[in-house]
């Protein structure tokens, strides 16, 4: 498998570690704590465990750790394992992306 780094050009998908779907938003407990403790719970069980297995096409979250070091949102077919486009993570860096799992 090879992934389009938008900072490095096309590389080995050895050079990359994979987080996650970058799909999910992390429940907001300030927001959402004027429902009670047990819906802030269930909100975030569903959050941690609860994902869908998708079938095709899916956002996910790789870090490109033999290279530039940067988080990229990446859309990849689950079936295929082909990527479609790549772009930098929202706050991209060195650091976990601003935005993971939000």
């Amino acid at each position: 498998m090879r992934i389009a780094c938008p900072f490095c050009g096309e590389r080995e998908s050895g050079e990359f570690t994979y987080l996650g779907d970058a799909s999910p938003k992390r429940p907001n407990f300030a927001v959402d704590s004027g429902t009670g403790p047990e819906a802030a719970e269930d909100a975030f069980y569903d959050y941690v465990y609860l994902r869908d297995n998708v079938a095709g096409v899916m956002r996910e979250y790789w870090y490109h750790g033999g290279g530039c070091r940067s988080w990229l949102v990446a859309e990849r077919n689950t079936v295929t394992h082909e990527f479609g486009s790549v772009t930098a993570a929202p706050g991209a860096g060195a650091a976990k992306p601003a935005h993971a799992g939000e």
